[in-house]
């Protein structure tokens, strides 16, 4: 049975759309009397404001400035209309009470009493509605989306009986995706810790003080960029994967190059570390990736081959301990792209027990990887359900 609804654009349905301040025009931020948080797109995240890890702060002059400007109030839709990664991210004001105030990048709306902020929230999160923005975002070094573009924006409008109905039924979902992702965030905090623990050993019986360059060598890859991947050949490794699709280790290749390339190129062995050199931060230098793979794979540059003759996935926990962090930190250089040496990472100590302790606090950790893993894929099946159900509830055909 088709709903009845009205498909109107957002300035019909809408009192106000304002912004923040530009701090570069209108004050300053991080001064001596700077305690109340400058909120920007980065700070919204799972449609929440995160007003307590905000880094920005401003004094109680620019919040009265901008809240003369902004209007901000309980209720209020705030949309994030620029920056990578942060356009089209959405909160709904809970309460406000003049302790914070947005930035320029954010567009305040109020709505008529034909819609409910929640219901418009959800429309602009739709595939109807980003298929109408979203081409409209500029391209540039910081994409931004026009006010003008967002009030063209034609959603439907049903009852608010409908509009209550659906938000309600959306709510559940993202309810429930919010507590799958606390429930991860909780469980990789628990497994960070194990795992600093297990391999905390110095001064254990049994157990050697051994620089990694005494443990095994490195070896820096070479010779593949990603116009030389093909559909079938050799099983090859490029350093951007490590960063963005595996996980701590496989044992297929998301991607091969063809034989006369493979041959020339550096190859990792089953229990090799291989370790993505350059990275945006210093946080990111030197992510490991353990092959467990039966065949030899080719790495491409900006990466090395870590070989060794140890448990492999044991070598590779060694490089995500707090230790090595702030080893790396310290041996990193380069600002735009930051890298780490082979010889500066054969430098960093360790403690080497037997393989057979290796194993055993593998496995321990192994059981916290495949909890979490479990709880991602809940997660992302859930997130499916969720995307699914609120295109079909807002679809209206």
């Amino acid at each position: 049975m088709k709903r009845m609804v009205e498909w109107k654009c957002i300035n019909e349905i809408i009192v106000s759309l304002k912004t923040g301040l530009n701090p570069r025009q209108n004050f300053r931020l991080n001064t001596p009397e700077s305690i109340f948080p400058y909120i920007t797109g980065k700070d919204i995240f799972n449609n929440k404001i995160n007003v307590t890890s905000v880094t920005d702060k401003v004094d109680s002059k620019a919040v009265d400035l901008i809240d003369k400007r902004a209007c901000l109030e309980a209720n209020l839709l705030l949309f994030a209309s620029t920056g990578t990664g942060t356009v089209g991210r959405m909160a709904i004001v809970d309460c406000y009470e003049n302790d914070w105030a947005i930035s320029e990048t954010l567009y305040a709306i109020k709505t008529t009493g034909v819609i409910s902020p929640q219901f418009l929230m959800y429309s602009l999160y739709s595939d109807i509605a980003k298929k109408q923005f979203e081409p409209k975002i500029s391209k540039g070094s910081v994409p931004h989306l026009k006010i003008a573009d967002l009030l063209k924006v034609k959603i439907p409008v049903p009852s608010l009986s409908e509009q209550n109905r659906i938000v309600g039924i959306l709510d559940t979902f993202t309810s429930s995706i919010e507590n799958l992702k606390e429930q991860i965030a909780e469980r990789r905090k628990q497994y960070e810790y194990q795992r600093d623990q297990l391999l905390d050993l110095e001064g254990k019986e049994g157990v050697e003080m051994k620089k990694l360059g005494e443990v095994g060598e490195f070896i820096r890859g070479n010779g593949i960029q990603k116009n030389d991947f093909v559909e079938e050949g050799y099983g090859c490794i490029h350093y951007g994967q490590i960063h963005a699709r595996y996980g701590f280790s496989a044992k297929e290749t998301i991607s091969k190059i063809e034989e006369s390339l493979y041959k020339k190129c550096k190859k990792a062995k089953t229990g090799d570390v291989i370790l993505a050199t350059t990275s945006e931060d210093a946080e990111g230098v030197a992510k490991p990736f353990v092959w467990l793979g039966e065949y030899e794979v080719a790495v491409s540059g900006d990466a090395f081959i870590y070989h060794h003759n140890q448990i492999g996935k044991f070598m590779g926990y060694q490089f995500l301990t707090r230790k090595f962090m702030q080893f790396k930190v310290k041996y990193a250089t380069g600002a735009k792209v930051v890298r780490i040496s082979g010889e500066n990472m054969a430098k960093f100590e360790i403690a080497l027990p037997s393989l057979s302790e290796q194993s055993r606090i593998v496995s321990i950790l192994d059981t916290f990887e495949q909890s979490i893993a479990n709880l991602e894929a809940q997660l992302e099946l859930r997130q499916k359900q969720y995307e699914y159900y609120r295109n079909q509830l807002l679809t209206f055909e």
